[in-house]
């Protein structure tokens, strides 16, 4: 499912992400809570039904989705390890699989060490800069899982 991140919905569902309340959305904006609640309630179902649908497609049974923050927790069932969908603004969603690689080799390390720096940044964590993103990223995992209770 394609998550509409220009729409004003995703703006009120990203400052709340953030930390703001309702009141101070609307108040921010210039617009009534009533309408930034609403907002924000449709955009929780449009997230949830997408963490959904991606947790599907990728045969990731869902263990906890936390809306607020666009994570699911899984298991991924082919691969019998941790698996964890993530909403972000900037790279849209991604399906993380708990494992151990060797960073150093892949031709992927300069976009999951920007992609956990700018997740954390999206959900105002500060995790310690290295340069292992396996480190990192289990870092910011222990948090979020930490926030999501």
């Amino acid at each position: 499912m394609f998550l509409p991140t220009s729409e004003k919905q995703f703006g009120f569902w990203k400052m709340r992400r953030s930390g703001m309340s309702n009141i101070t959305i609307a108040n921010e904006l210039g617009i009534t809570r009533q309408g930034v609640s609403q907002g924000i309630r449709q955009m929780d179902e449009k997230i949830e039904s997408s963490l959904r649908e991606m947790a599907g497609s990728n045969k990731i049974q869902i263990e906890k989705i936390d809306v607020e923050r666009g994570v699911l927790f899984g298991k991924s069932i082919p691969f019998q390890v941790p698996a964890f969908i993530f909403v972000s603004e900037k790279h849209g969603m991604q399906v993380w699989y708990e494992h151990d690689g060797d960073c150093g080799t892949c031709d992927q390390y300069t976009q999951c060490i920007e992609f956990i720096w700018d997740f954390a940044r999206e959900l105002g964590i500060t995790i310690k800069k290295t340069a292992d993103p396996t480190k990192m990223a289990e870092e910011l995992l222990a948090k979020i899982r930490e926030m999501a209770g």
